[in-house]
């Protein structure tokens, strides 16, 4: 007998028909006359997370929405990740509530507003304030021309008319989805400190979760607890399986077995794109031959590249 019921799907199903856990998150945009607004969201994830020239994020709105509509007019937007507080998770679902004005929702707002580094970067331009109580804040743009939705307007409150794009701009009669491109991740200095440092469990931010499900009277989520590490299985590669692969990256880099012994670690799937890394380390630097000293500069090289992003 099958243990599962089939659960009809309807409207915003991740709400009515399903526990969904996910972030809750605070967009902050720009208003016509350049105040900074929020509007609470879950429906926000990363999109372009390698590969590519810029990273970016995903977020789906009802088009009507102030995010939306701000978005389709100026583009710039901040996801500011508050850390768990009831003050703070209610205050967020006042600031979700479908239909209020700009005004009236940043009437008695609870949080303190900041520049970020966008602002001071660019002086001469307006972007949204961050929140100073977030514990990291992404400051993006819309990427425009995604899908041809560069000629979307504000506006249409009632609904979008046809023809849709299929995942950027105006996708439905009700609904949008913007690809943001992410500028700047601002973190406050202690959690910026153990993401370089090294994480241990003390070192997480309180990070409340939503269910996703709501019903007519409550917003359900839950309070955060203190994470459990699970260890990575050990799985070394057989280094005669790293000398096999390092021996055809580049006809003109050799590698030391020292040099390979450094890369048994590595999962598979990443090996090669490690190997290709350090032979381009090596031909910028003329080095025919890598051995465990080059390799401490180049994982050294790495270390400073993390630390000054």
């Amino acid at each position: 007998m099958n243990s599962f019921k089939d659960l009809r799907i309807v409207d915003n199903f991740y709400q009515t028909s399903a526990f969904f856990p996910m972030p809750t998150i605070l967009i902050g945009t720009l208003t016509d006359n350049n105040k900074t607004s929020f509007g609470s969201y879950s429906l926000c994830q990363p999109y372009y997370i390698a590969g590519k020239d810029y990273y970016a994020m995903l977020l789906c709105v009802r088009n009507s929405s102030n995010t939306a509509q701000h978005l389709l007019k100026n583009g710039k937007c901040t996801l500011n990740f508050i850390p768990d507080d009831s003050k703070y998770f209610k205050e967020a679902v006042r600031l979700g509530w479908p239909g209020d004005t700009p005004e009236e929702k940043m009437k008695d707002c609870l949080f303190n507003l900041e520049d970020g580094l966008m602002a001071k970067e660019n002086p001469n331009e307006i972007y949204p304030k961050v929140i100073s109580e977030a514990f990291q804040v992404f400051e993006c743009e819309w990427v425009r021309t995604l899908d041809n939705a560069q000629d979307d307007k504000p506006g249409s409150l009632e609904g979008y008319e046809p023809p849709y794009h299929d995942f950027n701009g105006i996708t439905s009669k009700f609904g949008a989805h913007f690809i943001l491109k992410i500028n700047k991740i601002l973190m406050k200095e202690k959690y910026y400190n153990a993401i370089i440092n090294g994480v241990t469990k003390k070192d997480f931010p309180n990070v409340p979760v939503d269910y996703g499900y709501r019903d007519s009277k409550n917003f359900w989520y839950t309070k955060f607890s203190r994470p459990i590490a699970e260890p990575l299985q050990n799985r070394e590669v057989d280094i005669t399986s790293v000398k096999y692969a390092a021996n055809r990256i580049d006809p003109n880099i050799k590698f030391s077995d020292e040099a390979c012994k450094r890369l048994v670690k590595v999962p598979r799937i990443f090996l090669n794109m490690a190997l290709k890394g350090c032979v381009e380390w090596a031909k910028e630097n003329n080095v025919t031959l890598i051995t465990e000293h080059e390799m401490d500069i180049i994982n050294d090289k790495r270390n400073k590249e993390k630390k000054g992003k």
